[in-house]
């Protein structure tokens, strides 16, 4: 699936986040009906925190659907196997604390703790927050 296809879908559905730009953009997948209609996507990412960018490692950077049951879980599943036939040895993702985790459990996702969270407004580095600012958990595919 083409980026700009998957970012359609994300600015259409997804709760509290916006479309990404091309910069670190690796594939991107989408769960389709028998008529081919999309019920969601997933975009992963080289990592946005620069520690963690070390070559094998990839992040999904945004998961949305229509609420079509079970489309989250095939989602993360099939960025898993992607991942790994691609040859990378990691991949991990965000959920913000308030959200459940069940797809990723239901996926074989293994929940690594917390992870950052707030603005990212510095004195010397103004920004607009249009995120929401807490706490973040970390996931690693197993």
């Amino acid at each position: 699936m083409y980026l700009s296809e998957a970012n359609e879908f994300v600015k259409r559905f997804h709760r509290h986040h916006l479309p990404i730009n091309e910069r670190g953009h690796k594939f991107s997948v989408g769960v389709i009906d028998e008529k081919g209609k999309i019920l969601g996507v997933a975009i992963t990412t080289r990592p946005v925190a620069r520690a963690l960018d070390d070559g094998w490692t990839l992040e999904i950077r945004r998961v949305a659907t229509d609420g079509t049951k079970n489309a989250c879980s095939i989602l993360y599943g099939a960025c898993r196997r992607a991942c790994f036939a691609l040859g990378f040895k990691r991949l991990i993702t965000y959920t913000l604390e308030s959200e459940g985790g069940a797809s990723l459990r239901a996926s074989n996702y293994k929940l690594l703790g917390q992870a950052g969270g707030g603005t990212w407004n510095r004195i010397n580095r103004p920004r607009i927050d249009k995120h929401p600012l807490e706490k973040k958990l970390l996931w690693e595919a197993q």
